[in-house]
C-alpha cells in the first residue's frame, strides 16, 4: 500500500491548505447566518 506522503513537510503542507478551505467555508457560513439572522421583514 503506497502512501501520499513521503515526508513530514508533505503532509503539514496539505494539512494547512485543508484547514485554510475549512477556515473560508466555516466563515462564510457564519457570515450567511449572521445575515439571516438580521435580515429585515420591510412588510
Amino acid at each position: 500500500m503506497e502512501s501520499d506522503f513521503y515526508t513530514l513537510h508533505d503532509f503539514m503542507v496539505y494539512t494547512k491548505g485543508v484547514v485554510y478551505y475549512l477556515i473560508i467555508a466555516i466563515l462564510l457560513g457564519f457570515l450567511g447566518f449572521w445575515s439571516f439572522l438580521t435580515a429585515r421583514d420591510d412588510d
